[in-house]
């Protein structure tokens, strides 16, 4: 059967995300009430474990909303505690070459084809190797100058799903603000490298976004998932909008990218 995530991306047009830094049982829940896609749990740069990750996940069994999370790296035992919950797909940060995005795959698959153990812990899963391998989704984030060279070979590396763009350090990384992400052009033509790249291959693309007004952006430019604002991001603004509306002056909330 496939996932929610496989299902979102089986029809046609973007997809929009949510994504959740900290343990918060709210913040997924109003993401699925907004009607967003999917909700990302950040392992990188967020206040969550993997455990933690995988705790969220299972709550969210009932719901009509999909689940991705971040890690840092493509180490096995924490990728597979978070499919064992249920996620749908895993993005791997940093992938700069193709044994890093191999290692990943590797780390969503059983012996003999990868080093994922076997230990699923949501019932509704089941216990079949095969289907359990059959609905993961494997993105690997391309957010590095060297990541960016290597981006077609690492399109290439059979099971990735698709590609990801962290802009904030892809932009630092090719010697830019953060600020200049999506108005430099040498980073916004890497983008656009880094979705071609994925389009040739047959993988999605994927952006992370961080306000409502550049995902509109990164659809106009043929992105297809696109993270808008974290539950921390988007407390804010929802919090200054109402400050602003009650005193009745103040500028409206502007929503910075977001770790990406």
């Amino acid at each position: 059967m496939p996932s929610r995530l496989q299902e979102l991306f089986a029809r046609p047009g973007p997809v929009f995300g949510g994504w959740v830094v900290g343990p918060t049982d709210i913040g997924p829940e109003e993401f699925a009430r907004a009607g967003y896609g999917y909700v990302g749990f950040d392992v990188q740069h967020g206040y969550l474990s993997d455990a933690g990750a995988a705790q969220l996940i299972r709550r969210l069994e009932h719901l009509p909303i999909a689940t991705v999370v971040r890690l840092p790296n493509a180490d096995a035992a924490p990728i597979g505690r978070v499919l064992d919950a249920g996620a749908d797909g895993v993005v791997i940060a940093m992938v700069e070459s193709p044994d890093q995005a191999r290692a990943a795959v590797a780390a969503t698959r059983y012996a003999p084809s990868g080093v994922r153990s076997f230990g699923p812990l949501r019932a509704g899963l089941g216990h079949d190797p095969s289907e359990l391998e059959a609905r993961v989704s494997v993105f690997a984030m391309i957010e590095t100058a060297q990541g960016l060279g290597a981006v077609e070979d690492i399109a290439a590396v059979p099971g990735l799903t698709g590609l990801y763009v962290g802009p904030a350090d892809l932009a630092i990384s090719l010697g830019y603000g953060l600020a200049q992400a999506w108005t430099e052009p040498t980073v916004v033509d890497a983008m656009g490298r880094v979705r071609a790249a994925a389009e040739a291959a047959g993988l999605l693309s994927g952006i992370h976004a961080g306000d409502g007004r550049i995902g509109k952006a990164a659809v106009a430019k043929g992105f297809r998932m696109i993270t808008l604002a974290s539950e921390s991001q988007a407390l804010r603004r929802g919090a200054t909008e109402h400050l602003r509306e009650a005193s009745g002056d103040g500028p409206s909330a502007s929503t910075p990218g977001g770790y990406g």
